[in-house]
This record gives structure tokens, sequence and C-alpha cells, in this order.
């Protein structure tokens, strides 16, 4: 069976063009189930995670939709906002708008905090028919009385479950209450916690409901390696890993934004240049701090899985994930930094004791064991799992180490890691 062209969605020719141009083919999942969903002028729930397409699922069709109706070049009005929630992603949706609008008649601009507004106070006075905007500098310009949004008929909230995490909820809420009640509304999330389905409930109007399965499968261009080390032992392990010269740059992938700043700070405390990007950190600083890394002034970039996404990153090698990940699906995005565009890439985990629960879904998902670095000067000792205080435990249970591989190549593993 043949795979569904952009043409066969009705795209029109204007965008089709644009599209050839940046190399598109044929629509990833959520573009072919999004696209004629949004062009039958339906509200849109799309569960999806970065990477899936998503922003030219929403992105065609409202170029689409609002060039249908003559445009008032002396008037324009703001007639679609997207809401997402940091200043990388707000600046990506805005490039893809361009992009995929280059043959179109229509204004979009980019509004967010950190810098000063002038700049973006003028093009709005110029006069643009989409906004891509972050929540705190729209309520501040709205405040201003620079923008108004009775004209809107396309909404998208991207990122909902991000726009949670760094605790924009209640601007959003003020937000939807600014928005005409007729309006075509769009939800993207890749986690569905029931505050997130609360909040769509308050936006959407008999959507459509859109799921992309998570991905599945690792790059063969990765390299996946693993490491069992106490928790205690992790940050020596890092600092370690660290004295080969021929890592440049690393990503490194934490649990929680406190777990990133403590790993930062022990890296610092070692001469190690580090940063960390997370929502506690302000928007201006996350831009500065990917800035940094990508020029290698920053040689570790610590995340947390929510202030990693849309993070791109070319020719980078290495990601350790400093904590295993407790959800399966999220070990394969963490390792998808590197190894693209068919470059080789080295993924290096860290697993101690409690968390070997995590690891055995992680390997049952992509279906392949992950190798063991078993010649490292921080082998696991702890095999039980430590008592919680104050709470009751059941005696612990010894369990073997990891027995080595049989054939015996793991013998000098490291050696050839690099």
């Amino acid at each position: 069976m043949e795979p569904t062209t952009f043409k066969q969605l009705g795209i029109d020719e204007n965008i089709l063009k644009a599209l050839d141009a940046e190399g598109y083919t044929h629509p990833t999942p959520i573009q072919e189930a999004a696209i004629p969903a949004m062009l039958a002028r339906k509200d849109v729930l799309g569960c999806a995670q970065t990477g899936t397409g998503k922003t030219a699922a929403f992105a065609i069709p409202i170029i689409q939709l609002l060039s249908q109706t003559s445009v008032n070049e002396k008037r324009r009005k703001i007639r679609s906002l997207i809401l997402t929630p940091t200043r990388e992603l707000a600046i990506q949706i805005e490039e893809s708008f361009k992009a995929y609008g280059k043959f179109s008649r229509l204004h979009s601009t980019v509004i967010f905090g950190g810098v000063g507004q002038k700049a973006q106070t003028d093009a709005l006075q110029r006069g643009v028919d989409i906004l891509i905007a972050t929540p705190g500098r729209l309520l501040d310009l709205i405040g201003q009385g620079f923008i108004h949004l009775n004209s809107i008929e396309l909404f998208v909230l991207d990122e909902a479950d991000r726009m949670l995490d760094m605790g924009f909820v209640h601007d959003v809420k003020r937000l939807i209450k600014l928005l005409p009640e007729k309006r075509q509304s769009l939800f993207f999330s890749a986690t569905m916690p029931p505050e997130i389905v609360k909040l769509a409930d308050t936006i959407l109007v008999q959507p459509v409901k859109i799921e992309v399965t998570p991905v599945s499968s690792t790059a063969d261009t990765i390299n996946q390696f693993l490491y069992f080390v106490d928790k205690k032992n992790k940050n020596s392990l890092l600092l370690d890993i660290l004295k080969e010269p021929k890592i440049k740059t690393v990503l490194v992938f934490t649990r929680t934004k406190h777990g990133a700043d403590k790993v930062v700070k022990y890296l610092q405390s070692h001469k190690v240049t580090a940063e960390a990007i997370h929502g506690n950190k302000t928007q201006n600083n996350r831009q500065k701090a990917l800035t940094n890394f990508k020029n290698q002034t920053t040689r570790v970039l610590v995340a947390t899985d929510i202030a990693a996404r849309g993070i791109d990153i070319d020719e980078l090698e290495y990601v350790i994930n400093y904590e295993t990940s407790n959800i399966a699906e999220t070990y394969v995005h963490r390792i998808g930094r590197t190894g693209r565009a068919g470059a080789n890439g080295t993924a290096l985990s860290f697993c101690d004791f409690e968390e070997k629960a995590y690891l055995k879904d992680i390997e049952k998902l992509i279906g392949k064991k992950i190798p063991v670095i078993d010649d490292h000067p921080y082998p696991m000792e702890v095999f039980v799992i430590e008592p919680k205080p104050k709470q009751a435990q059941r005696p612990p249970r010894n369990e073997r180490p990891p027995a080595r591989d049989k054939s015996g190549s793991n013998k000098n593993r490291r050696d050839r890691l690099f």
C-alpha cells in the first residue's frame, strides 16, 4: 500500500510547493490524522511527543484556513494564536510557520520574555495574522494594550503538560477567558494526567482525539551501554567518564529539576563547565545555556525530560542517563537526541539497584539487552532496597550482582567506547 501524500490530504498548491522546498514528502501519523480534522473545522485533542511532526500538523492547516479569506494589508488582525511554554519552542514554531507559509500572504511573528519588547511591539503594530507567544509576555503586552485577542479564529495550546510543570496553568486560564467563544481550538500534550484532561475540557468542544503511538525503537546508529552503579557513586562515575577528551560535549538527563541542579553544582566544583536547563530556569537563562552548549562553551548540559523537549542539537555525539528513566518511551526519546541524520552517537546509562525495574521495562520496549560496562571504578555494591525513613520495610533481600557476559565480550568494553 502506497503511503499517503500531502496532496491527498487536500493541501493547497502554494503550501505543497513550500513543503516540497523543505523536503517533505509524506505526512507523519499525527499530520495525517490532524490535518483533515482541522480543515473540517473540528477541535483537536492530540497526545503526541516532540519529534512526531506535531508543529506541521497544526501549522499547515492554519495557514490554509487563514489563506481562504482575503487579507486586509492595512488592517491585519491576529486571527490565530499559538501558545507555547518556552522561548525555544516559540522560535522553532515561528520558523516553521514562515517555512510552510512562504508562498502565502500571511504575516506571523513571535513574542517571548527575557528580551526587550520594542522589536516585538513594532512587528505587532505593522500587523500580524499569526501570533506565537509565551504566556508571560503575552499577558504583559495585552495589559499594555498592544495585543487584542477578540479576532482569534484558531487557537493552539502546545505542550500543555509542560505548561503545567512550569507553573503557567493560571496564566493559560486567564488567556482563555480573553478569547472569543466561537473559535476552533487545538490542544496538544505529550501526557494526559487528570489536570491536563480537565484543562482540555475547558478549551475544546467535541474534539477529534488523536493519539500517536510512542516511539519504541532506537536508531541503529546509537551505541548503547549500561553502567550498574550505586546512587551515591553516580557523580564520581560521571566525572570519571568526563576524563575522556573525546567527549567534547554531553547531554545529561536527570528525572528532577533539583537533581539537575545538584549534578551541575558537583561538576562545577570539579572545574567542569556545566549548566542546567529545566522549568525553574527563566526562558532567557535556558536559551543562554542552550546557546553556550551548542557553541561548546559549556561542555555538559544537564536537563530534565520535559525541559529537553524541542532541543535540537546538530552532531551531538553523547547522551548520559544519570538516572534511568522510569518511563520506557522516555528513554527512547532521550537517547534519540544523538545519532541523528545517519551520524553515530553513544548513549550511556547509569542504573542503581532501585532502577533495575525501569531497566527491565526499557529493554522489553526496545526489544534488546543493553550491553553492560562492568570494568569501571565504581561497581555496584548495594543489592538491597534501602528502607525509606519512618516506614516499615520488609527485611532486605540479597541479590547477586549482574552477571558478566559469558562470551567475555564485556571485557575491556570501555576501552572501545571512545
